[in-house]
């Protein structure tokens, strides 16, 4: 059997055309600038649920390789330094299972041009906040980190999501070709030495136009559902027991065109709300806006 006929027959059918109804948030505002000038470039965000309140977010470049704990008032809770880390571009950031502990997962996988061969993984424990806010940043680790590749290639990614059972899922930003989601598998945190995704699927998000490319996402508190989102909208997904994303049988998409002009970051405050965190671009500081947002059920298509 020719190479070609097996890439045909082991990679996922194409994504079908989808009918996104979009809404209008039921509510949303902009609640906060962040207070730390040193968050110019909030590309992702995470909701804590070990400590009520909390919201962690990263720029998507600098050394030493930092993350900052916050709220949706913007205040500035701590700033932690992840030991054994490297930012080339980290892109999004998640909380997901390691062991006892919750652990902090950063994708370092921005590649604009689209030419690394490998991008890493990292992962922490996730911070203890002290009582009071540390003025120095505190050290945290080691960091566990696992390299990895793309099987057709290099791509820019900028969304990632952990499944409760550490199964980390990264979602391609559209730059070329299809928006394509793939799966670094938990035992690659343990095995060791360089990996290859996997590819699950490609995903019925258009891309037209620079503003609905890929930026982040985020898994609901309940991991039924999972928040996709462009600069200018969040898509909903249900996700399977094999990994992949299904369309919800009424596939909703919420408009969150106003909510921060360069807006990458998304995760569920609770089981209706998003938090959604934007870059500094032309404004003093990057903002913090909180939406709630129709929801489908969490049914798919059949």
């Amino acid at each position: 059997m020719s190479s070609l006929l097996i890439v045909i027959l082991t990679a996922p059918p194409p994504a079908a055309q989808t009918a996104w109804k979009l809404e209008r948030p039921v509510n949303a505002r902009i609640t906060a600038r962040f207070a730390d000038a040193r968050i110019s470039e909030s590309s992702g965000a995470a909701v804590s649920r070990r400590t009520p309140g909390v919201l962690w977010t990263q720029n998507d470049s600098g050394n030493p390789p930092f993350v900052f704990a916050t709220d949706t008032t913007g205040a500035a809770r701590g700033t932690f330094r992840l030991r054994g880390a490297q930012n080339r571009d980290w892109e999004d950031i998640a909380l997901g299972p390691c062991g006892i502990p919750t652990c902090l997962y950063l994708a370092d996988t921005g590649d604009n041009r689209e030419r690394q061969p490998f991008v890493t993984l990292y992962r922490v424990p996730e911070p203890a906040l002290p009582a009071r806010r540390p003025r120095q940043p505190v050290d945290v680790g080691p960091t566990e980190a696992v390299r990895f590749r793309y099987p057709d290639g290099p791509h820019d990614a900028e969304a990632m999501w952990v499944m409760p059972n550490g199964d980390v899922h990264l979602v391609t930003k559209g730059r070329s070709g299809p928006i394509r989601h793939y799966r670094v598998p938990a035992a690659a945190w343990r095995l060791g030495g360089p990996t290859t995704a996997q590819l699950l699927e490609s995903l019925p998000i258009t891309v037209r136009s620079r503003s609905d490319r890929v930026t982040g996402a985020g898994l609901s508190p309940d991991a039924q559902m999972v928040a996709i989102r462009t600069y200018s909208t969040v898509y909903f997904f249900v996700p399977t027991r094999d990994g992949r994303l299904q369309v919800p049988r009424d596939p909703l998409a919420c408009d969150v065109r106003g909510l921060g002009v360069q807006g990458e970051g998304v995760s569920w405050l609770d089981g209706r709300r998003l938090v959604l965190t934007s870059e500094q671009s032309l404004l003093p500081a990057g903002t913090i806006a909180v939406a709630e947002c129709p929801l489908p059920s969490p049914a798919a298509q059949r």
